[in-house]
């Protein structure tokens, strides 16, 4: 199947561009306009009419739906949606879920009532995407996939990089490692937990134990301190923490420092991107999620579908590099 991205290849232009075309909303220039139809013509696209038609004559604003825009990643993938969507002449609305599947509801109600062009959204571990959908409002979900429902999606290769920054803690000569995730419901977690299991299973031949694994709420600092302090007051504490995301790591690092067992003494894994401290302690392993590319391609995802794309879902992939301070390595 033909998209813009193809179309937008063979005219030499972006796939904004190409939306902006089929979309009418703002003036194109004449040469773009006639290299985007002669390319649309070459390779035999055709946008749905009927959903662009419904639409474009109704609004021009992108809902933006995340989980926490306190956080950095998410802060910084919102604004990379916003930068696309300004340049299809499309204003981006935004809406802070705090990862509850109620609330989130709401948005989507409203989005899909007044109606907006699309939605972008991190989608809840319970997301309800029905009332959206039925009015042919498109979605693509970034960072994480929509439990049951088949629309686009942008992730970053978790359990990979997951399983990489572990073995960093062990090639480090830490021995007994635990895992702090997120909510056992949300994807993230899950897929982040299951890289750390399957290095520790690499490097000791067994399950890892129960005991050394935490749950905490992505959004709670507070939580994920508790959290953290629980693990290295246990009976057999662990040398080193794989904490799955930036805030969990920050309140690793809080119960750490009221140990006095900051890193190189007790490993770290912030992952996702440094944790939110004015000093980053000697020997912390940080992956760096492509929280733009994520972005940029959740956005451009979406104008194709606003453009009137009729394509299979389709699930994106993209890698993770990390920092690791004594070898350097990016996997």
């Amino acid at each position: 199947m033909v998209t813009i991205y193809d179309v937008a290849k063979r005219a030499g232009v972006s796939p904004a561009t190409v939306s902006r075309v089929f979309g009418g909303r703002i003036p194109v220039a004449a040469d773009k306009v006639d290299a985007v139809r002669r390319a649309a013509e070459e390779l035999g696209f055709v946008p749905n009419r009927n959903a662009r038609r419904l639409r474009t004559h109704s609004s021009e604003i992108i809902a933006m739906m995340v989980p926490d825009i306190a956080n950095p990643f998410f802060t910084v993938l919102t604004r990379a949606v916003e930068d696309v969507a300004r340049a299809a002449g499309y204003s981006v609305m935004l809406c802070n879920t705090d990862d509850d599947p109620v609330r989130e509801q709401e948005y989507l109600r409203v989005a899909a009532s007044e109606p907006v062009a699309g939605i972008v959204m991190v989608p809840s571990a319970a997301s309800r995407l029905d009332w959206a959908l039925e009015r042919q409002v498109p979605v693509v979900c970034v960072d994480r996939h929509a439990p049951s429902y088949d629309v686009d999606a942008v992730v970053a290769d978790d359990r990979h990089a997951s399983a990489c920054a572990t073995r960093l803690l062990y090639a480090a000569g830490h021995e007994r490692l635990a895992c702090l995730t997120g909510p056992a419901p949300v994807e993230t977690s899950n897929e982040r937990l299951a890289g750390w299991a399957d290095a520790v299973r690499e490097h000791t031949g067994s399950d890892p134990d129960p005991e050394l694994i935490a749950r905490a709420r992505y959004v709670d600092t507070e939580d994920g301190e508790r959290a953290a302090y629980h693990l290295m007051t246990s009976p057999r504490p662990p040398d080193a923490i794989f904490a799955a995301n930036n805030r969990l790591a920050t309140g690793t690092l809080r119960a750490l420092h009221r140990l006095s067992l900051l890193p190189p003494a007790v490993g770290l894994v912030s992952f996702g991107g440094p944790p939110a401290v004015l000093f980053t302690p000697p020997g912390l392993i940080v992956t760096h999620l492509p929280t733009i590319d994520m972005g940029t391609t959740a956005a451009t995802m979406l104008l194709e579908r606003i453009a009137g794309a009729d394509i299979p879902a389709r699930s994106i992939v993209l890698p993770i590099t990390m920092e690791d301070p004594q070898h350097h390595a990016t996997p």
